[in-house]
């Protein structure tokens, strides 16, 4: 029996939703272990959490600007140089935590927790072994830091393998095994059963359009999108997703009147029936956050990729163009002749589809689980 701790931070949703599906997938197959998931940030200082937190979604929301210049200098410089200080000061707080649990094994989905945990090791206050899963599909050297006491790197292509191996990083410490999804994007689902659940036609493509959800992020850009996008597809069924952001669902279906295509396009709140909707879908239009991407990779979906928050999610999205699984939309695009495009050529799709296959890793949460829980004493 192992005690066995998993961090993540608040800063997005995938750090958690990658933790999460390590969590789960642990406890149903290998129960004998204590298990823990653990916001890191929130143990050390609440308010520094609550605070942090705050900035990132506002930062990401209304100046992604200056999102993307932090991230860009966190990569070296005096912002990375502080951004690592301050993890060593409250990595102190941290050890009390982990002289309760006195983990064998730390697995961490965000650089914070990893490198807080690597600093403690490097100083001889904790002896786990240390499993960094990077969550996006190009590598930040903030993940790096402490790579010396870390034992596992987990990424998400051959790209970032050779990058960190080309930081010195040993290559048997690096596995490329995907992002973590959660288990329910490998059951089957009754097709039928779900086009009935929402009124949709069966013989006919589907396209699954998420809009940003809380973020609503460009969101005059969105709307554009989605409005061309009905226009350009009219052959196609289209569900739309605006998630906690009502007034995005409300100009979605005021689009959606405007084209008289309430029997094509479907506009829904928040869900949680993504892995469903993955299922009979054909194409995702999103923004390329490293869960959903992963998440659209895993199910054989190409995506459209829309609004990109500089920084990672940019990166993402030249990682998707470069492997020909992704279409960017960007700024100056125009949205049309893109999409006319896209649909008047009856092989693209499918063959974007065939590409998703070599990159695609759905197994990624049990490769991950496996690994560690074999080789971990």
């Amino acid at each position: 029996m192992k005690n066995i701790l998993i961090f993540y931070a608040s800063y997005g949703g995938g750090h958690l939703n990658a933790a999460k599906s390590i969590y789960e997938f642990m406890n149903t197959h290998y129960e004998k272990n204590n298990l823990e998931l653990i916001d890191c940030m929130k143990y050390v200082s609440k308010t520094v959490e609550k605070v942090s937190t705050a900035a990132y979604r506002e930062a990401a929301k209304k100046a992604p600007w200056v999102w993307g210049k932090i991230y860009n200098d966190s990569q070296k410089g005096p912002l990375a140089h502080l951004s690592t200080r301050s993890n060593k000061i409250m990595a102190i707080k941290l050890l009390q935590l982990l002289r309760e649990k006195k983990p064998d094994l730390i697995i961490s989905t965000h650089p914070f927790s990893s490198q807080m945990c690597t600093y403690l090791k490097r100083k001889g206050k904790i002896t786990a072994k240390i499993a960094t899963i990077m969550t996006d599909f190009a590598p930040h050297d903030q993940w790096l830091v402490g790579s010396d006491f870390t034992d596992y790197f987990f990424v998400a292509n051959d790209k970032m393998k050779d990058y960190l191996i080309s930081k010195d990083i040993a290559k048997e410490n690096i596995y490329v095994t995907g992002i973590p999804l959660s288990n329910r994007f490998l059951q089957k689902y009754d097709r039928n059963k779900i086009l009935k659940n929402y009124q949709l036609e069966d013989g006919k493509k589907n396209i699954l359009f998420f809009g940003g959800g809380e973020f609503g992020l460009g969101k005059s850009r969105t709307f554009e999108i989605f409005d061309c996008l009905i226009q350009c597809s009219k052959d196609m069924q289209i569900i739309a997703i605006a998630g906690k952001n009502e007034k995005m669902k409300l100009k979605f279906e005021e689009i959606v009147t405007k084209n008289q295509a309430h029997n094509r396009v479907k506009v829904l709140s928040f869900t949680n029936q993504i892995p469903e909707l993955m299922s009979i879908s054909d194409l995702v239009v999103s923004k390329p956050g490293g869960m959903t991407t992963s998440e659209s990779l895993a199910s054989g979906l190409p995506m459209i990729i829309i609004n990109p928050i500089p920084g990672q999610e940019e990166e993402n999205a030249e990682f998707l163009e470069k492997k020909e699984v992704g279409i960017w939309l960007r700024k100056n695009d125009n949205i049309t002749e893109t999409l006319h495009s896209l649909f008047s050529d009856t092989n693209k799709l499918d063959e974007m589809k065939k590409n998703t296959l070599l990159i695609g890793h759905p197994n990624a949460t049990k490769d991950i689980c496996d690994i560690l829980l074999k080789e971990v004493p």
